[in-house]
């Protein structure tokens, strides 16, 4: 029988699955093989959906399972769409009215199914759907919008807003997933948006598909020019070449160009990008003021930045009628660091990491480690762990002991051990320590002083100014470029993981008319390669090339011979730059599990 549950419209023999691998055909009927099973369910901030335009800042419940009924390069939730096994004991099982309760119990003005799509588990998020809707809760959710008619209608009624994910405007951006074409998406939405449900739009921008994403914003100004439309910079990883990442400041032209289309035109993925704010359309005061919040997130600042909006929904200078629904939120929820939305995906990717660079090229022993830290609630400690260059090399050892590989695991703890000793002997002859400044993107994106990459750059032999600034957010949060100017650093590296280009860094800097001793001396530095300071034990050689750059004359890795070697020793690949991308387990775009 065919599938009606998503446009692939998949054959299902009797007593078989589709492409999904999510639902069976059980005697004529379609049930789902996972029901009720969740990964997650733990409230959030409606920006980190992320949503902007609906109960600004407003407490939801994320509930999210595994499995996709898509399959897209480059994914940045494969983790949870592709390798976590729905099955695993690290989903629990939760009844609609479970789940209800639980979202009552956290004060939470509704749910939101995100991260994998509520497709893949459509009939268990039908159900709390409609559990919710009979205890008067919101409900929403992210999708890819690839529904059929017959499985819109069952959960349109009981729907009161969408993310919906934009593949392409091309048949072949569709077929390179698994689907045919955007049409059922581009009809869904119109169909989701003459119903009354709040919409708004993303898209991935890559460097060759600006035509089509300008192509996408007249299509839906057809629809409604209020439609809000969120681009997302893409980040290569898993299986993504790296030649397809845009630049910040491309990302940024191209959402000027799309704003002659539409009212609302943001970017993700940017720390410290204007274009996460909302500007009213028509005298262009300054509504809502948001920063970067992790991969595929915002956080809305609090009240006093941004004249905000009164039940009215209009601009209090103008009196514009804004694209907005619901109240203002009087309290702002703070999600803890790897609680809620993407990254909980990077949490599972960094324990990969480890276990990939141990060289461990199988799911099911990774799938171990994720269950454990999961099943003992343990991602407060995982992140704890990650931050410090000793606690880091203890938690290898563990994860070794765990997977029964001590042996891998030790070869990987002690060659790191070594490097950071032959640092810490180096620097006993230095007589000056540089005051050094972690930026992430822009230069007003400060690291937050308790990560990772302000302890190596205390290792490395240099004084971490971002450890004086204050400030709550992950993984920082936006500084005045006065209060930058007042840290004068002498040195600035950029974030190797969301990252710019050293010659966009300056003239951003230039633009602004920051004056600090590390612009004055051109001493800003980006990374030889993607995540060598964050996120992989890759941060080892991170670690040796700040060592060199702050103290040139007592250090000096040779960084393209310990590069090979490590690759060589750990990865079993070549060290090659030309397929080297953002993704923090996988050590390049060509590697592949056994």
């Amino acid at each position: 029988m065919k599938c009606y549950i998503c446009e692939r419209g998949c054959e299902i023999p009797a007593g078989g699955t589709g492409a999904c691998g999510m639902y069976l055909n059980q005697e004529g009927e379609i049930i789902e093989l996972f029901p009720n099973k969740y990964l997650i369910t733990t409230p959030i901030s409606i920006e980190t959906m992320p949503v902007l335009h609906f109960y600004p800042g407003g407490k939801f419940l994320q509930i999210s399972t595994a499995g996709c009924n898509l399959d897209c390069d480059g994914c940045i939730s494969t983790v949870i769409v592709r390798e976590m096994v729905p099955g695993s004991r690290a989903l629990c099982e939760l009844s609609p009215e479970q789940v209800v309760n639980e979202a009552l119990r956290n004060d939470c003005l509704g749910i939101v199914f995100l991260m994998n799509d509520p497709l893949a588990s459509f009939l268990s998020f039908v159900g709390v759907a409609k559990a919710a809707k009979k205890r008067g809760l919101l409900v929403g959710c992210s999708s890819n919008a690839y529904f059929t008619d017959a499985s819109l209608d069952l959960i349109i009624k009981h729907l009161d807003f969408i993310n919906i994910g934009f593949k392409g405007l091309s048949d072949q951006a569709y077929r390179k997933c698994g689907g045919h074409s955007a049409e059922p998406v581009l009809r869904n939405i119109k169909k989701l948006h003459d119903s009354g449900v709040h919409v708004e739009v993303s898209c991935i921008h890559v460097h060759n598909n600006r035509e089509e994403i300008l192509n996408l914003a007249r299509k839906l100004a057809e629809i409604s020019i209020d439609l809000p439309l969120q681009v997302m910079r893409f980040l290569p990883v898993e299986k993504a070449g790296p030649l397809l990442e845009p630049t910040i400041r491309e990302s940024e032209q191209l959402c000027r160009s799309l704003s002659v289309h539409l009212s609302h035109v943001y970017l993700f993925n940017s720390p410290g990008t204007e274009y996460l704010n909302t500007f009213c359309p028509g005298c262009g005061d300054l509504i809502y003021k948001r920063e970067f919040y992790g991969p595929m997130g915002a956080r809305l600042k609090h009240p006093g930045q941004g004249l905000g909006l009164g039940e009215s929904n209009r601009c209090p200078s103008c009196g514009q009628s804004l694209n907005f629904k619901g109240s203002q939120a009087t309290v702002f929820y703070q999600e803890e660091d790897f609680q809620g939305g993407y990254p909980f995906t990077r949490a599972l990717e960094m324990i990969e990491a480890v276990l990939i660079a141990m060289g461990i090229s199988k799911k099911d022993k990774v799938a171990l480690v994720w269950e454990d830290v999961i099943c003992r609630s343990g991602l407060q400690k995982l992140h704890r762990d990650l931050q410090k260059p000793e606690t880091y090399v203890s938690m290898i050892r563990y994860f070794g002991k765990l997977i029964q590989e001590e042996d891998r695991a030790e070869k990987l703890a002690v060659y790191m051990e070594e490097k950071i000793n032959l640092i810490k002997a180096g620097l006993s002859a230095a007589d000056h320590k540089p005051r050094v400044y972690y930026a992430m993107g822009k230069p007003n994106f400060c690291i937050k002083g308790g990560r990772l990459e302000n302890q190596l750059v205390e290792t490395a032999g240099g004084i971490s100014v971002n450890k004086e600034i204050s400030g709550s957010g992950r993984p920082g949060m936006e500084i005045t470029y006065k209060q930058l100017e007042s840290l004068n650093p002498e040195v600035i590296f950029i974030s190797s993981f969301i990252s710019s280009p050293v010659e966009d860094f300056y003239k951003e800097c230039t633009e602004a008319g920051i004056d600090i001793e590390a612009i004055r001396k051109l001493r800003v530095y980006s990374y030889p390669a993607p995540c060598w300071d964050f996120g992989s034990p890759r941060w080892i050689l991170g670690l040796m090339y700040m060592a060199n750059v702050l103290h040139p004359k007592i250090l000096h890795f040779n960084l393209i011979k310990e590069a090979q070697m490590f690759y060589r020793e750990f990865y079993n690949i070549s060290f090659d730059l030309s397929v080297l991308n953002r993704s923090f387990g996988k050590p390049s775009s060509k590697w592949g599990w056994n």
